[in-house]
This record gives structure tokens, C-alpha cells and sequence, in this order.
């Protein structure tokens, strides 16, 4: 190839380079639903309202080290760089600004006043001299062999597992939490693992377990607290994922807590007591726990669920604006 010809070549492919979008880029049309049980999920839905509850559609754009995701007559825009997280009011056209600092001392006020409804709800603590039980985690991953089109991707379904329990016992024997994850995975698309980088550098700076938005991560930030060992769970949980090929197109994930016969029999005798005429209010009480607590969650009697997490993946784009991750024109900033 003479000089002139590798020239027009080299020219040729700089214009085309810059014409394609960015590795960078990418814009997404997404589904998710958080949802808490009992106790969890009667302080989650002082924070997430009709979305924890029903679950939201948003459309999500990431361009370098930017995020935003737009669900309904809300957004939110994450700069890294800025370290400061935009929340956008639509319909008034106002945005506010919250920094990582305040955003990481939200969460460990949640994590605080729902580790304080825990010691109410569990006053009982270990008496002198006992030791807390060593936990150990087990982890699982299979294919189910079950196939499946979802939006039109065809997927495979992968079933995710881990377990605490107490070190030399079945949990069964000794009560633990179960994580499961049903996984369908469609085929690799390269350009959204954009997202999931910006999702773990985002993590990272806010030292939590998922990069969640901030009502979702004030939501997931008292469950943690309720629920000592969750977040290694998911730490084990979230670095299985990465080798998983292909992309997650359907999640469903639930968090399960198990309890052991000793407990079972401590919680018999509570229910007991406060059905017993002499107890008053806390009898009528006792007697609706033990109508409500068998036949509630359709299971075992001695698992109960924390929370069920669905994510699901609608349409995907190599492409994102300046536009799409901007606060849009005319908004105004109130504090």
C-alpha cells in the first residue's frame, strides 16, 4: 500500500471513529421492582411509596461519568467526577443536589434507626459468657436447562445460591439467610457492561452493596441493618455474577431468613403467652400472629421472606447525548 493510499485509509477510519458512539455510551429502556416483607417492608414503604410497592419503568443513559436514569415524572443524574447526585423534578422543573457525603450519612442514619426497631423488635441478647456463632457462607451456581424469549432475547436460565448458616450445622439445624437468583441471560451485548462498571465504581464510593438510587439505597441500607451477614452475602453474590457470560435480560432475586428449631420453639412459647386470656390487647394480638404466621408466606413455617428484587431489561442502544445525562434546559436548582 503506498503512503497516500494507507493516508485516505487512516482518514477514512478516524471519520468513522468518530462518527460511531463512544464504548461509553449507552441508553436503556429498563423494568425493576424492590419489594420488602414484614417488619422490613413496613419501614421500606415509608421511603419508596407507590414505586416500592409496584415497581417502576425508567429509561437509563450513561456517558463517561455520568448516569441518569428518568422514571416517570422524576430523574436522577450521577456524576462521579462531581461526586454529587441530581435529583430532577420533572413536572415542577427543579432539581436538588445532594453530595456523597450526605448521601453516605443518610445511609448510615437509616442504618441506625433500623438497627434501633431491631432491638426493639429482638430486646433478647446472648447471655454472659456466650459467644455470637461463627457463620460460614455457601455458594452455588447452576444451569436449570429452562430456555426462554424474553423481549426478544433468547435466554437461558442460570440459578444462583448463598448461604449462611452457623459454622457445623445444616441451616436448618442453626437458622441462616438463603439468597436466591434467577437469572435469565441473553446474549452478550459488549456495550452494557458500561452500566455495570458505572454501577461498581458507584458502589464503591458510597461503600454499599449495590449502586442503587437514593430512596432504593436508604431502603437497602436499613435492611442491612436488620439483617447482620446480608452484606457479604450479596458481596459473594455480586462477584459470582461477573463471570457469568452473556447479558442478564430477567433477575429475580429473594432473600430468605431461616430460623432454627430452638428459635421456632422460642417464638412458640412468645405466641402462647400472648394469646392467653389474662394478656389483654397483647392476647387479642398473640391470637391474629398465630391465625396470620403459618399460612402467610406458603412455605415453611420457619422461613420468612426479607425481600424480593426484579430487574428486567426492555431494549438496549450503543448510544447516548450530552443531552441525556444533562440537567435539562430551564431547570432551576432549589435546596
Amino acid at each position: 500500500m503506498t503512503r497516500f493510499r494507507f493516508a485516505v485509509a487512516l482518514s477514512l477510519l478516524l471519520v468513522l471513529a468518530a462518527a460511531l458512539p463512544s464504548p461509553a455510551d449507552v441508553k436503556t429502556e429498563e423494568k425493576s421492582l424492590t419489594r420488602f416483607e414484614g417488619l422490613a417492608g413496613k419501614m421500606m414503604g415509608l421511603f419508596g411509596g407507590k414505586a416500592a410497592r409496584e415497581g417502576v419503568t425508567s429509561t437509563v443513559a450513561v456517558k463517561a461519568n455520568r448516569k441518569a436514569t428518568i422514571t416517570g415524572d422524576t430523574g436522577e443524574i450521577i456524576d462521579l467526577d462531581q461526586e454529587q447526585v441530581y435529583t430532577l423534578d420533572l413536572r415542577k422543573k427543579q432539581y436538588r443536589v445532594t453530595s456523597f457525603a450526605e448521601l453516605r450519612r443518610q445511609l448510615e442514619e437509616a442504618k441506625a434507626k433500623a438497627a434501633q426497631a431491631r432491638s426493639d423488635e429482638q430486646p433478647a441478647q446472648p447471655q454472659a459468657g456466650e459467644k455470637e456463632p461463627q457463620m460460614e457462607i455457601d455458594f452455588s451456581a447452576k444451569e436449570s436447562g429452562q430456555t426462554r424469549r424474553i423481549n426478544n432475547y433468547d435466554c437461558r436460565e442460570v440459578i444462583l445460591t448463598v448461604t449462611m448458616r452457623e459454622k457445623g450445622k445444616t441451616i436448618e439445624q442453626g437458622g441462616g439467610m438463603i439468597m436466591t437468583s434467577h437469572i435469565w441471560l441473553g446474549p452478550e451485548i459488549p456495550y452494557l457492561r458500561e452500566i455495570a462498571e458505572f454501577d461498581r465504581r458507584y458502589a464503591e464510593k458510597l461503600q454499599g452493596p449495590f449502586a442503587l438510587n437514593a430512596a432504593e439505597a436508604q431502603q437497602m441500607a436499613a435492611a442491612l441493618a436488620m439483617y447482620p451477614g446480608m452484606q457479604e452475602m450479596i458481596g459473594k453474590f455480586e462477584a459470582q455474577k461477573v463471570n457469568m457470560e452473556g447479558t442478564e435480560v430477567l433477575t429475580v432475586t429473594t432473600m430468605e431468613s431461616v430460623k432454627s428449631p430452638e428459635q421456632m420453639q422460642q417464638e412458640q412459647k412468645e405466641r402462647e403467652s400472648e394469646s392467653s386470656p389474662a394478656s389483654g390487647l397483647g392476647g387479642l394480638l398473640g391470637r391474629k400472629l398465630l391465625k396470620k404466621k403459618p399460612q402467610e408466606s406458603g412455605g415453611p413455617a420457619n422461613r420468612a421472606k426479607i425481600f424480593t428484587m426484579e430487574h428486567e431489561l426492555v431494549r438496549a442502544a450503543p448510544e447516548a447525548a450530552d443531552a441525556d445525562v444533562g440537567i435539562p434546559a430551564g431547570f432551576k436548582q432549589v435546596k
